[in-house]
């Protein structure tokens, strides 16, 4: 790992608050590794948040209505990418590039375990009360097994 290399624990950090933190790291020309990607937190109901990634999934096309529109990642670390890339001008050089130095991991991996982890006070799930559901239990619910 090089100087410049920033591991962000999204341990207890709303989504949304932590990607685009991320985004702004790559842009700057960071290399930024997440982990813990199935214990970031998304706010509201579990009910609602559920019903939300349903209909997500469910999505079919007209033209061929057994086959599902879009092909929608369904396990927390391509979740997570597809959150920061939607956060960076992905059909730009320069976010296509800074999309290239991000890493996504669940879990810890072995090489990371004793590494300083960077958290945004910003991003606290604390800050939503009790109005907020993990990742990775929205996922169980639609058959991700860790």
């Amino acid at each position: 790992m090089s100087e410049e290399t920033i591991i962000v624990d999204a341990k207890d950090q709303i989504l949304g608050r932590m990607s685009s933190k991320v985004a702004s790291l790559l842009l700057s020309g960071k290399n930024v590794i997440v982990i813990n990607a199935e214990k970031a937190v998304i706010s509201g109901t579990k009910e609602r948040v559920i019903s939300r990634f349903k209909e997500k999934f469910e999505r079919s096309t007209l033209k061929n209505p057994e086959k599902l529109g879009h092909r929608n990642p369904k396990r927390p670390d391509g979740i997570v990418r597809r959150t920061i890339r939607g956060m960076l001008p992905y059909k730009q050089e320069k976010g296509r590039l800074a999309f290239k130095r991000l890493r996504v991991y669940i879990g810890i991996p072995e090489n990371l375990q004793n590494a300083k982890y960077v958290r945004f006070p910003d991003a606290e799930a604390s800050r939503l009360g009790n109005r907020y559901v993990y990742l990775g239990d929205v996922l169980k619910f639609f058959g991700w097994n860790e």
